[in-house]
């Protein structure tokens, strides 16, 4: 690990990144410079901001999941959190997320 990475503790269930262990429940566990900790915070923002806006669409009954703008945004960007995750991840981690098949887009593309 390099001298300038540490151990930082995932929630993406929460949107947040921890230093301790203990701070709260965690998915993932990553070694990242705290630029890269920015990055994936910066990540976690997009979702929000579009999770906000796909909040407000929900009111509008006529248009589908999958023909909707905003959802795809959504998922794009949780594929993109998810891609930066296994990027800094551990072992245990790379394995966890390539089993979840969320960034395997022949995976994808078949549901």
């Amino acid at each position: 690990m390099e001298a300038d990475k540490r151990t930082y503790y995932v929630s993406v269930q929460s949107e947040s990144v921890m230093e301790q262990q203990g701070d709260s429940a965690y998915e993932f566990e990553i070694h990242a410079t705290e630029r890269e900790v920015g990055q994936l915070q910066e990540l976690f923002e997009a979702l929000e901001d579009t999770d906000n806006i796909a909040s407000v669409r929900a009111h509008i009954p006529y248009v589908q999941y999958h023909n909707d703008e905003v959802n795809d945004s959504y998922d794009e960007q949780l594929k993109a959190i998810y891609r930066k995750i296994h990027e800094l991840g551990t072992p245990e981690t790379k394995a966890h997320i390539e089993s979840m098949g969320i960034l395997n887009e022949k995976q994808q593309d078949a549901l």
